[in-house]
């Protein structure tokens, strides 16, 4: 591997011509149309592109366009841009949604959504749900004691739910029933059976009656990477028994009437539309068992797990989704009302708490490329000095009999042969300059066989790996564990591509490393639908022009998750929408976190710091290390240090 620059434009220009490369093929290479759903494109002269709408219709508006703007005012990458207007449109499909399916099969309620505050607990993220949600009366669901606080600060609407889930403390319920008293819709949903004596005592000692849910584990159990947050052995919810208990209590206390919601929950980003109607199908059965039982009921949430297409390849893969919103809205409505009719009992008001299906659309992350580690291809050495030992001449005769019938063939070898010259190079029986010649035959004889792959019409499961290991590394100005934790902690694939260039063919493949200094701070997974691809298509480097990358569909959890990796903060972040005539507008700007920002959260004070480095330059003043005027400049860096951004700044 080597650092250099870029291959010459001339060439890359001829290239694209003669293979009449433009926009519509780089849109078709990154799967923009199928994962973009409307809110994404790529214009014909080759930037990527977000759709947004104003009074007069929908803009396009070039996401390069968007970062030079912001560079101009001050604004660096990495940078985070939020599209307010594509959160509105994702709440205003999933209500239009339900509200068709409710039409279409006579169903005799209505939905409320509520948006868990989880999945992205930023203060402009509650405040665009609760706007664009008001229209419909979609409402908040709280985990925890400081997100039913921030809920409560931003609820108006009484026709809106506040479904309070999790863990619950007397302060926590004490102020739940309190906004009951003030006219909000709250819910508190049982998590396990403990919480229901507590619940009483504190509607006892406030005089407040309160409204009770109860969250069932059901059998079903779904396929995709957070299965084990539902069936029957998942952490939250009650079981059959524990059910029956709570009915048989809140009977004794008269106070049955308080129980008026089902919930369940089958887990996050759950790929199969048949394991959600298998899912809606039993919890039906538990929520007439309930009124059968007695309690009020009237109201059925279905929780979470409405997944994103992340990779638009429309299957049960856990990064994509076999089935679209209206098949999802249709299939729930239909499950619980057949479960209703066979039963003779009402049809309840139906509340969904998608979360990641509604704000994933939501952010972009940007990201500039600071350099290269190119791959070269090896050529073939001659001349290397004898006498050779046997294994480096069995690899010189694999790298002259390779041809298209034995690449796999060839493939063992040159791998057999590699492992006999280490171990004859630890051992002293060959020459550096041997064992260097041997290396450079290895990733010869490995490139020669990438380039043979296409005429072979089934690829060997051992050569499919090849693009990995001749793989170029890029290198990122950000951090994966702070901007895209999910990426390394649970290989969730996101759309990456660039953003500009898109009318030239890319035409080198790379992996993706950050700034940490950290092995898993890198991106080596990438969307195809097809498979999983290990390399992702970029374009060569131009030396003194910037390369830019964006992440897509990065609104859900990634910014909550992050963590402080090597001490990079959070990004800066820009919300942006279009004007009356279609300019970009910048409504809000948020500075990144500064590296005294970082140290403070470590419990650093930025001031004790920089007295305790003065004090240092003072010393070495004194020793005559550095002169008054060296001492001046050094600690006025050391400012300009703690001021600064915590990324790479140009």
């Amino acid at each position: 591997m080597s650092m250099r620059g870029n291959e010459p434009e001339m060439s890359q220009n001829l290239l694209d011509a003669l293979d009449g490369w433009n926009s519509v093929k780089s849109a078709e290479l990154y799967g923009v149309g199928a994962w973009g759903q409307g809110h994404f494109s790529v214009t014909d002269d080759g930037f990527a592109a977000v759709n947004l709408k104003n009074a007069t219709g929908t803009v396009r508006i070039n996401l390069s366009d968007i970062v030079h703007g912001l560079h101009d005012r001050g604004m660096s990458l990495p940078l985070l841009l939020r599209f307010s207007d594509l959160l509105g449109n994702r709440i205003r499909l999933i209500n239009e949604s339900f509200k068709k399916a409710i039409s279409d099969y006579a169903y005799q309620n209505v939905y409320r959504g509520v948006f868990p505050i989880k999945v992205n607990q930023q203060q402009q993220a509650v405040h665009d749900v609760v706007t664009f949600g008001a229209p419909y009366h979609h409402g908040l669901e709280a985990g925890s004691k400081a997100e039913l606080i921030a809920a409560l600060a931003y609820m108006r609407d009484p026709k809106a739910f506040l479904i309070c889930n999790g863990y619950k403390d007397a302060e926590f319920i004490d102020l739940a029933l309190s906004s009951l008293k003030m006219g909000l819709q709250t819910i508190l949903v049982l998590e396990t059976t403990d919480e229901l004596n507590l619940i009483l005592e504190r509607s006892a000692a406030l005089g407040i009656r309160p409204r009770m849910g109860i969250r069932v584990k059901l059998s079903s159990r779904v396929g995709g990477k957070w299965s084990e947050s539902g069936g029957e052995r998942s952490v939250f919810g009650l079981t059959p028994s524990q059910v029956i208990d709570v009915v048989d209590t809140l009977r004794d206390v008269q106070m049955l009437d308080c129980l008026e919601l089902l919930h369940y929950h089958l887990g996050s980003q759950v790929p199969n539309i048949r394991e959600i109607r298998d899912a809606v199908k039993e919890a039906s059965r538990f929520y007439v068992g309930l009124v059968k039982e007695g309690a009020r009921m009237g109201i059925f949430d279905i929780g979470g797990g409405l997944a994103i297409d992340y990779d638009g390849s429309h299957t049960n893969f856990a990064s994509s989704a076999n089935y679209d919103i209206s098949e999802y809205c249709a299939d729930v409505i239909e499950g619980i009302m057949t479960a209703c009719n066979e039963a003779e009992i009402p049809h309840p008001a139906v509340i969904s708490e998608s979360g990641r299906a509604l704000i994933g659309y939501y952010s972009v992350l940007v990201i500039n490329v600071l350099d290269a580690a190119i791959y070269e291809e090896k050529e073939c050495p001659e001349n290397i000095s004898e006498p050779r030992p046997e294994a480096l001449e069995n690899m010189m005769y694999v790298a002259r009999t390779l041809s298209l019938k034995n690449l796999q063939e060839s493939f063992n070898d040159a791998l057999y042969y590699r492992e006999e010259i280490q171990k004859a190079f630890k051992h002293g029986d060959i020459t550096l300059r041997q064992h260097a010649a041997a290396d450079c035959l290895f990733w010869h004889i490995l490139t020669r066989i990438r380039e043979l792959l296409p005429g072979l019409k089934i690829v060997p499961k051992d050569l499919l790996g090849l693009d990995a290991l001749l793989a170029d590394v890029y290198y990122c100005n950000f951090s994966v564990f702070q901007s895209l934790p999910d990426a390394w902690a649970i290989d969730q694939l996101f759309p990456i591509m660039p953003i500009h260039r898109l009318t030239e063919k890319p035409t080198r493949m790379a992996c993706l490393s950050d700034i940490t200094c950290d092995c898993d701070g890198r991106i080596d997974k990438f969307i195809d639908q097809h498979d999983v691809k290990s390399v992702l298509p970029v374009h060569a480097l131009r030396k003194g022009e910037p390369y830019m990358l964006a992440a897509f569909l990065v609104g859900a959890y990634q910014e909550t998750l992050g963590d402080l990796h090597n001490l990079f903060g959070d990004t800066n972040v820009v919300s942006v929408q279009v004007d009356e005539d279609g300019e970009i507008e910048y409504v809000q700007e948020l500075q990144g976190d500064s590296v005294g920002d970082v140290l403070s959260y470590v419990e650093y004070r930025p001031e004790r710091l920089m007295e305790q480095f003065r004090a240092l330059a003072e010393e070495a003043v004194k020793a005559k290390r550095i002169t008054p005027a060296e001492r001046r400049e050094i600690l006025a860096a050391y400012d300009n240090g703690l001021r600064g951004y915590t990324y790479f700044e140009q």
